[in-house]
């Protein structure tokens, strides 16, 4: 009885210290709103955090009555049963995200900032609760999530010179471009230590200049969009056009940077990224036009995928489903000043390539 009386009361003292856990997502966007926050008030903090899609993070957290949680850039739709059973316990729930959330909980113990707007994301949110004390780092967040003018003008705005916006452009794209890969196999190093690396400077120029980790980034990223921009077919759409990669880990890895490259090199045209999975399908990444933000995430919404009218994807598209695919694509971001309808009745299985080095060819 003397034992279990001292094995109990040694859990009961462990769940009396309260515990941090902070829940983000592993792209520019999460690590730069994270790393925000704790530049602000630090905390020692149990990461939690994953590649892009990976999105279901809270049901990863183990925590009891008192303990808090700080989530921050993940649906909070995609979470919401993991979340109700935080709540339940007595957990304290920091909630920020501009991703659609359908239905707030209504619960004391849950603090939420959630903005859906398109010209915003989560970086710009911690911004704004911080009343901009380290603004730097939120405008590498925005240039991470395609939000380049607002990027711009947040820079502007604090006397960011235009060869230093530059630095955090570059930075934000980086940082961004790591996230994406269909497997922890895929990335070049894993977001919970890449936010580690971060969460060491507090200068965004010197972690530019100084940490080999970002020198490593920056070369895989510039070889594998260069990759991606050899290796490519098209199925070309007055709405827009969607891009299959071939099967390789940099295509995966390229996938979300070369969708937003397209993104903001042909503003008024709507841009999907395929990149073959392992299931017989592929995983899509999709842009709206910069000029008309809107419907890319109610288009992946048909097909499983999920995030916000600017920027969605797709985990899993079977491949049977690929022409379903391009006729939703194609009334989703139909020219709506012209008028133009479009009806794709198949994909064709040789599709135009665009400077082809190594063809892939859907059956």
């Amino acid at each position: 009885m003397g034992s279990a009386f001292f094995v109990s009361s040694a859990i009961a003292a462990m769940r009396s210290a309260i515990r941090q856990f902070d829940v983000f997502n592993g792209d520019a966007d999460g690590i730069c709103a994270l790393h925000q926050l704790r530049l602000e008030h630090p905390v020692q903090a149990t990461l939690i955090t994953g590649r892009k899609r990976e999105i279901a993070l809270l049901e990863r957290v183990q925590a009891y009555a008192g303990d808090r949680v700080t989530v921050l850039d993940i649906s909070l739709d995609r979470n919401r049963v993991a979340l109700d059973d935080l709540l339940r316990k007595g957990v304290i729930v920091d909630y920020f995200d501009h991703h659609q959330a359908g239905r707030l909980p209504v619960h004391p113990g849950l603090h939420a900032l959630i903005d859906t707007t398109p010209d915003v994301c989560t970086g710009l949110l911690v911004d704004r609760f911080l009343c901009g004390r380290q603004r730097p780092w939120a405008v590498v967040a925005a240039f991470g999530d395609n939000l380049g003018d607002q990027a711009r003008a947040l820079g502007d705005a604090a006397g960011i010179d235009t060869a230093r916006l530059a630095v955090l452009q570059e930075l934000g794209e980086c940082l961004n471009y790591n996230a994406y890969g269909d497997s922890d196999e895929d990335l070049i190093i894993h977001p919970r230590l890449l936010y580690e690396y971060v969460s060491r400077y507090r200068d965004p120029w010197k972690f530019f200049s100084c940490e080999p980790v970002f020198a490593r980034l920056r070369a895989a990223r510039r070889h594998d969009l260069a990759s991606a921009n050899q290796n490519q077919e098209c199925i070309e759409l007055p709405a827009g056009e969607i891009v299959l990669l071939p099967d390789s880990a940099a295509s995966r890895r390229a996938r979300g940077a070369l969708a937003n490259q397209l993104a903001t090199t042909f503003p008024d045209k709507a841009h999907a990224v395929l990149t073959p999975d392992r299931q017989d399908g592929y995983t899509v990444s999709v842009r709206a036009p910069k000029n008309r933000l809107h419907a890319a995430d109610t288009l992946c919404a048909l097909f499983g995928g999920s995030g916000r009218p600017a920027a969605a994807g797709i985990d899993h598209l079977p491949r049977i489903r690929v022409t379903a695919f391009t006729e939703a694509f194609a009334a989703a971001f139909q020219n709506r000043q012209g008028g133009i309808s479009v009806a794709v009745k198949a994909v064709p299985r040789s599709l135009p390539a665009r400077n082809t080095v190594q063809p892939f060819k859907p059956s």
